[in-house]
């Protein structure tokens, strides 16, 4: 049967103006020359603080699982003065472990789901996997789109499996990723943003960092436009998340400044911006604190 693109070609087409790169370019440029690790404490400690702390390693098990919150746990004896990161984000068999042992009300337990990282299993599977994350104490879960059926127009097929794990997660935080560098072209990363955000998602996310997939600037910045014009139209806010092969401080404060630059400082704070990482915590904490950390 041939997918039914009506309700998204309808979508589409409130939003006409195609993606300028000179206005891409210049946007990346101007958030690039404002990227100085060692300028504005202040930045660095409210970046720091949108850190989604990331374990998404195939030899994780309890114990290191265990031992990551456990230094989330001692972070604000040893460094008072600062707030804590986002979330520990895991595999979802880890949210009951992440979620009992977690002793920080502000941090979140997160889980990614959905048949992570290919998106490609059974859509059943990625109901039941994400139902169990949340079963389990997940607060925010990250999903996949499957980048095959933005490439052959199937928006309709993707729109109804985030549909479905909307209605999963409930009141639950659920942050979708595009899978930028699959989709061969802006228009593509900006048709699959919208078609998250028109499905529920309260983020979308760039990459999941696996393989050759990692986030750039140039589709970054195509996401945020999107979601402000998405705000314009609608009046609903939704959030953005940086991650996958992002690994100095100068590449992350890229990204925050992006977000300034098209969304506004509105949008500079955990609660609509993310970064995954499990490299940067320690990076970030050695810039703010002037001296080399290893906490994580």
């Amino acid at each position: 049967m041939e997918p039914q693109t009506d309700r998204y070609n309808e979508v589409f087409s409130k939003y006409p103006e195609k993606i300028n790169p000179e206005w891409v370019k210049s946007t990346v440029k101007t958030a690039e020359n404002k990227s100085n690790p060692k300028q504005d404490r202040e930045t660095l400690i409210r970046l720091f603080n949108c850190i989604d702390l990331t374990s998404l390693k195939t030899t994780d098990n309890e114990d290191t699982i265990l031992s990551l919150v456990e230094k989330v746990n001692s972070f604000e004896e040893k460094y008072p003065d600062l707030k804590p990161v986002a979330s520990i984000c895991v595999y979802p068999c880890y949210a009951r472990i992440v979620s009992r042992s977690l002793e920080v009300e502000e941090v979140k337990t997160c889980c990614v789901a959905g048949g992570f990282p290919s998106a490609q299993t059974f859509p059943e599977v990625k109901i039941a996997e994400t139902s169990l994350a949340i079963h389990d104490g997940a607060e925010e879960i990250d999903i996949v789109q499957n980048p095959g059926h933005i490439l052959n127009g199937d928006y309709e097929t993707l729109a109804q499996e985030t549909d479905e794990l909307k209605a999963v997660c409930g009141d639950k935080t659920l942050k979708v990723i595009i899978e930028t560098s699959a989709l061969g072209n802006l228009e593509n990363v900006r048709k699959a943003s919208l078609t998250a955000l028109y499905s529920g998602a309260d983020f979308i996310k760039t990459s999941t960092g696996k393989d050759d997939h990692t986030a750039d600037p140039e589709s970054f910045c195509v996401m945020c436009r999107t979601i402000r014009e998405y705000a314009d139209e609608t009046g609903r806010i939704a959030g953005i998340k940086a991650a996958g092969g992002i690994n100095s401080v100068k590449e992350a404060l890229i990204y925050w400044n992006i977000v300034g630059e098209v969304l506004g400082k509105e949008w500079q704070n955990s609660s609509r911006f993310r970064i995954g990482t499990s490299r940067l915590a320690n990076l970030i904490l050695s810039e703010i604190t002037g001296k080399e950390c290893s906490h994580f």
